[in-house]
């Protein structure tokens, strides 16, 4: 099986020792997702559903680079820090995901990198050969 690793050159990448897709066969494993403008600070602090647009347009854009698409998403993950704004999130998760719903948990934690981050996602997604 091969194995395809797609780097963003983020400043984390390096520092944590990750990447931000993994396409092991068919499966695309996308690491967390956060909340991240273009100028590297976080998009929209206490706006629970732009946060969670911009995860998934960050998803989508990672997805079409590696020759896939938001319709092959077969499962994500949304990590909250304030679960009574699930309704923003799921708004955002449906607008994005409406046409072809994947599986997906919604999990209230007790915080993430930086401390106005609402939200953060992971998905994967399957492609064929």
């Amino acid at each position: 099986m091969s194995i395809q690793r797609y780097f963003t050159n983020t400043e984390w990448e390096p520092k944590v020792g990750y990447c931000r897709a993994l396409r092991a066969g068919q499966t695309i494993y996308l690491s967390g997702s956060a909340p991240v403008g273009d100028d590297g600070n976080t998009f929209a602090p206490d706006d629970a559903y732009a946060q969670a647009c911009r995860c998934f347009e960050i998803i989508e854009s990672t997805l079409t680079a590696m020759d896939s698409g938001l319709y092959q998403v077969v499962r994500t993950r949304m990590f909250v820090t304030d679960i009574s704004q699930w309704e923003a999130f799921g708004r955002a998760h449906q607008e994005f995901f409406g046409d072809h719903p994947p599986v997906t948990s919604m999990v209230e934690v007790k915080g993430l990198i930086r401390e106005d981050m609402l939200i953060e996602v992971e998905a994967e997604a399957v492609v064929e050969d």
